[in-house]
């Protein structure tokens, strides 16, 4: 493998590992990413992963519910998907640790920084779980947050639809995919990419966001070894 980047972060939504289901998890899909994960662990790429928990959860889908209480519900669902994506991983022969931003010391690691570095130099992989911890932030900023916290070259954010558009591919049949955007592009625009706080942390920080479909994971490792897939998101 001709690896373009050393340290990554991939940022897997909840939707992605539903697979068809659309809701809950899709065991054949989480096999099928664990499977790619451990090439590119076997290469010696760096990788951390954070999960989102759309496919069990989102706090916007509170209805009256209290927001807060309506977030911290979401980072439980995130827990669950790491502890499966963790599962699916170890299952691989893939050495995983699960790390939360709130603490749970009998199911996963507290988050910490240094720690986390530390497993990824040692072949590891490391699976982040509820978000930031804080609620009004979604798992795109958390992304953002620990792809800057680990000095990660690279988001990967691996998604339902196979890059960004001008509009939805879903409703749109003549929408328009972009190859590479500026972050100010998708600020000012309002696309789809991450939320407008992920995307100017990403800028502030130079972190590039490759947006790709994971309808076939291997495109992980095209990705991976400079392959032009998806949309790239910089400040080229």
């Amino acid at each position: 493998m001709t690896k373009r980047y050393k340290r990554i972060l991939l940022k897997v939504s909840g939707e992605a590992l539903a697979g068809s289901k659309g809701t809950g998890l899709d065991f054949e899909t989480l096999a099928r990413i664990a499977a790619v994960v451990k090439e590119c662990n076997e290469a010696g790429v760096e990788m951390a992963i954070v999960v989102g928990g759309g496919n069990f959860w989102r706090g916007r889908s509170g209805g009256d519910m209290d927001r807060t209480r309506a977030d911290h519900m979401g980072m439980l669902a995130t827990v669950i998907n790491s502890l499966a994506m963790q599962s699916a991983l170890e299952a691989a022969g893939v050495p995983t640790r699960v790390q939360t931003a709130i603490e749970m010391r009998q199911i996963a690691e507290p988050y910490i920084r240094g720690k986390a570095i530390r497993h990824m130099e040692k072949g590891r992989v490391v699976v982040f779980g509820c978000g930031t911890g804080n609620p009004f932030f979604s798992t795109d900023t958390a992304a953002a947050l620990r792809a800057a916290e680990i000095e990660a070259e690279a988001i990967f954010l691996a998604k339902k639809v196979d890059g960004v558009y001008d509009s939805d591919p879903a409703q749109n049949p003549n929408a328009k995919r972009f190859d590479s955007l500026s972050y100010i592009d998708v600020l000012n625009r309002g696309l789809g990419v991450m939320d407008s706080t992920a995307t100017s942390l990403c800028m502030d920080n130079n972190i590039p966001i490759l947006v790709f479909g994971l309808d076939d994971p291997y495109n992980i490792v095209r990705v991976l070894e400079g392959e032009q897939i998806g949309t790239i998101v910089s400040n080229d």
